[in-house]
């Protein structure tokens, strides 16, 4: 396995090294292109026009949260399943342990959005001729740029730090080192950059004890943040069942959108491929520009599709219908555990980089608060190495099943935020609480919990973990957990999920984030 660069300098964040593409768009003149500010009931989410009437939306729920992991960010509206407690009198929280998505972006290289866009340009040079609704085609031209934050995700990711300042800056030194994670690719370096400028302040560049290590991101480079890059098989057609899943629904939910774009188009043929892109630069260009013509094109019932063909992808990409689901995750799981146990990671069984996560001087015991920043499709794979079988659940790909749980916009928006908190109660605290007054067991010993919230809604790690009990505030015995923990590195199967020789089976065959297990005889 590939490990860190030999060089001695690891919070080197200028210049910048494996930035990857950088590649900007057009400035936005939101006062000159919005054509309807605040021009209907929804509530704007600033500086954003979000006010878009769209068919069907009885309720008048904004489409932008039913934007999958292109949503931008908004805290989980309905929860996981349980109601947020606040901490019994006397008890605290001693550790955090935070990891973050970075915010909104561009469009990755070479996205279907922007194949559209030249498909779209080609077309209107050669003839094509759109109406209704679809008319400003005839002179719209594809600006975004790729893969780096829009002023959004700057916004985003300061916004989220400041938030983390007011929940837990009694739990920061600022007479001791702490060091921030990300990698060096430029939307993760500015993400982490933004965070601290609203955690910190914006002294923090200048603030020896501040240090920010980016770890390297490209492939041939071990790094838990981005654990696909070594997870060969991650990225590799036995690991495609997300992707034909949402293949499948696209094809039944866009199916009218397809017939009404063609309807409005002389030249120019519509695939559902295509009408999907167009849904996309919806949220592409809405966090770019501040508002986007493509919003609009689409019914409400349209807008739900387009959440669940995102629910499908993650599910079979990075989720237990994935046969490398675990093993993509597994390396930061595994990281986790090392800090909770006090331990550095020194065994070349996953892709965490044991050059620098085997120095207390890049990978630290010693802290209160830790930062570390990845990706949305990481950090799904690490909710499934983390054994959240909450999420387990088989998502078909005619529709969403009734209570359906895993719902990428609840977990996977821009900014994204997994808080991971240690809490000290001086006697067990009851499991089925409802008041400060029926808090603890009574003479009970001191008692260490473990709180995980996936922003800012507790997940119950009862349901995932048996052991752990159900209880109101969704809490686990820490000892408990750690515990029940011991089996998820074998549970990922990490050399044979990633490198092994398997064939690709249908979406849904895998249930549990790793390969089926080999017939024997």
């Amino acid at each position: 396995m590939a490990t860190a660069t030999s060089s001695a300098n690891y919070f080197q964040i200028s210049p910048e090294v494996f930035a990857g593409p950088t590649a900007t768009g057009t400035a936005p003149f939101l006062a000159e292109t919005n054509p309807a500010p605040l021009g209907s009931s929804f509530v704007p989410n600033a500086p954003l026009e979000t006010a878009i009437p769209v068919s069907g939306n009885v309720n008048d729920t904004s489409i932008f949260t039913l934007m999958g992991n292109l949503s931008p960010y908004f805290p989980n509206p309905s929860g996981f399943g349980v109601d947020e407690y606040p901490l019994p009198m006397g008890s605290n929280i001693s550790l955090v342990n935070m990891l973050s998505r970075h915010g909104s972006r561009y469009p990755t290289s070479n996205s279907s959005q922007m194949k559209l866009g030249a498909s779209l340009k080609n077309a209107t040079t050669m003839g094509a001729i759109f109406s209704g609704p679809l008319a400003f085609l005839n002179t719209w031209t594809y600006k975004l740029g790729a893969e780096i934050l829009v002023p959004k995700g700057r916004q985003e990711l300061f916004d989220s730090g400041i938030l983390h300042y007011y929940q837990y800056a009694q739990l920061y030194n600022y007479n001791a080192t702490i060091v921030v994670r990300t990698t060096t690719e430029d939307r993760m370096l500015k993400s982490a950059e933004n965070f601290l400028a609203g955690f910190v302040g914006l002294e923090w560049e200048t603030n020896p004890l501040v240090k920010l290590e980016p770890v390297i991101e490209t492939n041939g480079f071990n790094n838990s943040l981005a654990g696909y890059y070594n997870c060969n098989n991650s990225n590799l057609a036995v690991s495609a069942g997300g992707s034909n899943a949402s293949i499948l629904w696209e094809n039944i939910y866009l199916a009218n959108a397809t017939a009404r774009f063609n309807s409005m188009s002389k030249g120019f043929n519509w695939t559902v491929s295509q009408v999907y892109a167009a849904q996309g630069l919806c949220p592409y260009e809405t966090v770019a520009f501040g508002y986007s013509s493509f919003c609009e094109l689409f019914t409400f019932q349209e807008w739900e599709g387009f959440e669940y063909s995102i629910d499908l992808s993650f599910a079979g990409g990075y989720g237990f219908q994935s046969p490398t689901g675990r093993a993509v995750g597994i390396g930061y799981v595994q990281e986790v555990l090392g800090r909770l146990q006090g331990h550095l990671i020194t065994t070349a069984n996953t892709q965490d980089n044991i050059t620098v996560d085997g120095m207390n001087q890049t990978f630290p015991l010693n802290q209160t608060l830790y930062f570390d920043f990845s990706h949305d499709t990481n950090i799904a794979s690490i909710l499934t190495a983390f054994g959240l079988t909450q999420f387990d659940q088989f998502l078909p790909t005619t529709g969403p099943p009734a209570n359906q749980q895993m719902i990428v916009s609840h977990m996977e928006p821009f900014g994204a935020r997994l808080d991971i908190e240690i809490i000290d109660a001086p006697h067990p605290v009851s499991a089925f609480r409802s008041n400060q007054t029926n808090a603890y067991v009574p003479n009970g010993a001191p008692t260490k919990y473990i709180h995980f919230l996936l922003n800012q809604r507790t997940i119950p790690l009862g349901v995932s973990y048996p052991p752990c009990g159900i209880r109101t505030d969704g809490w686990c015995e820490l000892n408990t957990f750690l515990n029940a923990a011991q089996g998820l590195l074998a549970a990922a199967d990490y050399d044979y999920s990633c490198n092994g020789n398997y064939a690709a089976v249908p979406y849904g065959s895998v249930t549990n984030g790793a390969p089926q297990p080999t017939a024997t005889s």
